[in-house]
């Protein structure tokens, strides 16, 4: 019979330096589209767990090298809170996001309040109204019109509950979900009805 392997020994997490954050900080911008408040929650995560067992000084270190890179980043323009604000938003209402979920999305991901309220009134301007994304999040969901014709009345309140959840408004939920059909549907949310 063999012997049962012993448990390795942990090796002690090292402390990020200036380059390691560098590196983490251009490995996460390569996959991720991001605003500076996101990235520094990132990196922060980095150096609070590599200094977990260590004292506030080095954390204090690392945040200052965090906000070192933040700031470069946001010279050099590889960093844009305002396009972030704009692309999201916009991602967002594509795929059926109401402006109120919208402006919650962005706050979790370190937004600017005034930015984000920007990029709400961006999409407002640039034609893609509530409408357009309520009427996404239908068909994205298979709801009111998509479901069959004797199966809408039993799920009527449940859609409108669904249509909710996500933000919209009572009055705009029932005009999305009155629509006889998908045609009706897709010339609601392109303007034409």
């Amino acid at each position: 019979m063999a012997e049962p392997r012993k448990p390795r020994a942990r090796q002690p997490v090292r402390s990020p330096t200036a380059k390691s954050l560098e590196n983490a900080a251009l490995f996460y911008l390569g996959r991720f589209a991001s605003s500076s408040g996101n990235l520094r929650r990132v990196l922060m995560r980095k150096v609070a767990r590599a200094n977990r067992e260590r004292d506030a000084a080095e954390t204090a270190a690392g945040a200052g090298m965090v906000d070192d890179i933040i700031a470069r980043y946001l010279k050099s323009g590889l960093l844009d809170d305002r396009a972030y604000a704009t692309q999201a938003a916009a991602s967002l209402a594509r795929r059926g996001a109401s402006r109120f979920s919208i402006a919650g999305k962005l706050a979790q991901k370190g937004v600017d309040p005034e930015l984000a309220a920007e990029a709400i009134a961006a999409l407002d301007e640039g034609g893609a109204s509530e409408l357009a994304a309520a009427c996404a999040l239908v068909r994205r969901r298979r709801l009111g019109p998509y479901r069959p014709p004797g199966k809408r009345a039993e799920w009527r309140q449940k859609d409108l509950a669904s249509l909710a959840r996500a933000g919209f408004g009572l009055d705009l939920a029932r005009r999305v979900l009155r629509a006889p059909d998908v045609e009706t549907l897709e010339r609601l949310a392109s303007g034409e009805e």
